[in-house]
C-alpha cells in the first residue's frame, strides 16, 4: 500500500443484536432483577462470550443440562430453543422455567409439529450438534432427518417421496441453504416448502449488507464468537462475495496487525448476538492504526421487537418452591 493510499472502514448496518437476542438477554437481566440471583440458564443464552461473562457477573449460572439445576430454582431456556423433553425434565426437577426461545425459532418448531402431524418426513437443513437443530429435531424425532449441506442430500431416506417438506436452522447462509434446497428438489421433485422462509430476517440482512461491502474490501472483520453460526457464516459470505481476506474475532485485541499489511479498505460487521460495545472497540483499535475514516453502509432499517416472556409476570420463586412450575 502506498503512503498516500486512503485508509477507510466500511461499517455494516444493520449489524449486531437482532430482536430475538435482545429479548433473550433482557429476559435474563429482568429475571435477575425480579427474582434475585441465582438465575440458572440452560446452555449459553446466546452464542457470545462477552454476553455470557457479563450475565455471569450479575448472578446468572450457566449449565449444560437441566438436571444440573437444584430443585426449586428458576431456569431460563436459551434463544436457540429446546426440545419438549427438556420441558419435561424441568417439570420433573420441580423447576420454574422461563422460555427465552426466539419467536422465529418457535415458528420453525411449530412447523415441525404441524408437518409431523400431517405425516410428512421433515428434512431439516442445519448443522449437526447445533442447539437450535437439536431442539427442532426434538419436536418430531421419528419424522425428522438432518441434512447438513448439499453433500448430505444423497444420504436422505424417506418413507413416501410425495410427503416430504424442508425446514431449516434460522442462522444459516441464505445462498448455501438454497443450494441444498435445490439439490433436495432434484432428489424429491414433490418436495414441499415451508409457508415462509425459515432463515431469520436478521441473518439475511447481515449477509446482504456484508456482500455489498466485501466486494470493495481488502479485509473484513466480523465481530462474533466461534460458536455463533450466523457470525461464522458472515466470514464465509464475505470471502465468497469478493473480500480478499476475512476474520472472526470476539474482541479487538484478537486482531492480528499482520492482517493490515497492504490493506486500504476494511469492512466491519458483527453477528446477531454481538453487543455494539465490542464493535466500537474494534473501530477504536483500527482508528489508532490509521483507519479513522468510517463510512456506514446501510441496506435496511430494522425495527422489529418481541415482547418479553409471559413468565416474567408471575411469582416463579413461589411456584418453584411449591412444585407448581410449568
Amino acid at each position: 500500500m502506498s503512503a498516500t493510499a486512503a485508509r477507510r472502514v466500511l461499517l455494516a448496518s444493520p449489524r449486531g443484536y437482532c430482536a430475538g437476542v435482545d429479548r433473550a438477554v433482557i429476559t435474563v437481566e429482568k429475571a435477575l432483577e425480579q427474582y434475585g440471583a441465582p438465575i440458572y440458564v440452560r446452555k449459553e443464552i446466546v452464542h457470545n462470550k462477552y454476553v455470557v461473562q457479563t450475565l455471569e457477573k450479575k448472578g446468572a449460572i450457566f449449565v449444560d443440562e437441566t438436571e444440573e439445576v437444584p430443585e426449586g430454582n428458576i431456569v431460563v431456556f436459551s434463544a436457540h430453543g429446546v426440545a419438549p423433553s427438556v420441558h419435561d425434565e424441568a417439570k420433573a426437577g420441580k423447576l420454574a422455567t422461563i422460555d427465552a426461545t426466539c419467536p422465529l425459532v418457535t415458528k420453525v418448531h411449530k412447523e415441525a409439529v404441524r408437518f409431523a402431524q400431517e405425516d410428512y418426513d421433515i428434512l431439516l437443513i442445519g448443522h449437526e450438534g447445533h442447539e437450535e437443530v437439536i431442539g427442532t429435531m426434538g419436536e418430531a424425532p421419528e419424522r425428522t432427518h438432518l441434512v447438513d449441506g448439499v453433500e448430505d442430500v444423497a444420504n436422505v431416506k424417506v418413507r413416501d417421496e410425495s410427503r416430504v417438506v424442508w425446514l431449516s436452522q434460522t442462522t444459516l447462509s441464505v445462498d448455501e441453504t438454497m443450494q441444498t434446497v435445490d439439490a433436495l428438489k432434484q432428489r424429491f421433485p414433490l418436495l414441499t416448502s415451508p409457508p415462509s422462509d425459515d432463515i431469520c430476517y436478521a441473518t439475511q440482512n447481515r449477509q446482504v449488507i456484508i456482500k455489498r461491502i466485501a466486494a470493495d474490501a481488502d479485509l473484513v472483520i466480523v465481530v462474533g464468537s466461534k460458536n455463533s453460526s450466523n457470525s461464522v457464516r458472515l466470514v464465509e459470505v464475505s470471502l465468497e462475495a469478493g473480500a480478499k481476506d476475512a476474520h472472526l474475532v470476539d474482541f479487538a485485541d484478537e486482531i492480528d496487525e499482520a492482517w493490515l499489511e497492504g490493506v486500504s479498505t476494511i469492512g466491519v460487521t458483527s453477528g446477531a448476538s454481538v453487543p455494539e460495545i465490542l464493535v466500537q472497540g474494534v473501530l477504536e483499535w483500527l482508528a489508532e492504526r490509521g483507519y479513522g475514516d468510517v463510512e456506514t453502509v446501510t441496506s435496511v432499517e430494522e425495527h422489529l421487537q418481541f415482547s418479553l416472556p409471559k413468565e416474567l409476570r408471575r411469582d416463579l420463586r413461589t411456584e418453584a418452591g411449591s412444585g407448581g412450575a410449568e
